[in-house]
């Protein structure tokens, strides 16, 4: 079996191409791209492998761009840097996914599906491809409307240190310490921002990746967390919430 590589970090391709070879020598790595346009290119010239291994976002585009240009298309195994919050959707759709830096454990359970799908169906190409293409294209928002006095201002989500829910109001912490309340609830800001960057660690907090300068063990498998700005109560990581807390910030 023939297989390309799509992966825009040197290291990491190499990488993978070596795991391949350790686990399945019976599949060729025929190419290595590292570009939408390269890609691109490379299949208009040549025969369809029966495997791709497909990076999501390359520096030039998303590896779906590639796709888009073919007619038809081999079983993809995708790869992605994305923690497993933006990648909820792949499970539900019969994808298979690496999430980086790829685990030897993972790759391998990755071959071993690829080759019963063929040897079930035969050649056969990723199903719902639209719908993750939605999935990594979706729109999350962007910036906050907060009143202040009787006039609005606005700030961008670069600008949130996090969110907080307090007595029934929830506040935005700028990185600059300042805080406002907003008409949103916990629940709803979890699904309008970008899981990348904003995690919610319990009932009360959702804080970004930048906001998080210290983290310490705590008291019955929790976590204790130190933010910038300075938040005078104790901001706890939650237990059910721990294990994928460490996942979001590659623990």
């Amino acid at each position: 079996m023939k297989a390309v590589i799509v992966e825009d970090e040197e290291f990491a391709s190499k990488r993978l191409a070596q795991l391949v070879g350790e686990l399945a020598p019976d599949i060729k790595i025929v190419a290595k791209i590292n570009s939408v346009e390269n890609g691109t290119q490379w299949f208009s010239t040549n025969d369809l492998p029966d495997l791709v291994f497909l990076d999501i976002q390359l520096n030039d585009g998303y590896g779906f761009d590639i796709l888009d240009v073919l007619e038809d298309h081999p079983p993809v195994i995708f790869t992605t840097a994305y923690n497993e919050f933006a990648i909820r959707g792949f499970k539900y759709n019969g994808v298979d996914y690496l999430l980086k830096p790829i685990v030897k454990t993972d790759l391998k359970a990755a071959l071993e599906k690829f080759k019963k799908n063929v040897t079930r169906n035969g050649k056969r190409g990723t199903e719902n491809l639209e719908h993750l293409k939605q999935l990594f294209h979706k729109e999350y928002k962007h910036r906050f409307m907060v009143k202040v006095g009787n006039q609005f201002r606005s700030f961008n989500v670069e600008d949130i240190a996090f969110f907080k829910s307090h007595e029934g109001m929830i506040c935005l912490f700028t990185h600059g310490g300042q805080s406002y309340p907003i008409e949103y609830t916990i629940d709803q800001l979890e699904n309008i921002l970008n899981p990348i960057h904003f995690f919610r660690i319990n009932r009360k907090f959702m804080v970004s990746v930048k906001a998080v300068v210290e983290i310490h063990s705590y008291f019955n498998s929790r976590l204790l967390l130190k933010l910038l700005p300075k938040e005078e109560e104790q901001v706890i990581v939650s237990r059910e919430r721990t294990t994928n807390f460490k996942k979001w910030l590659d623990m």
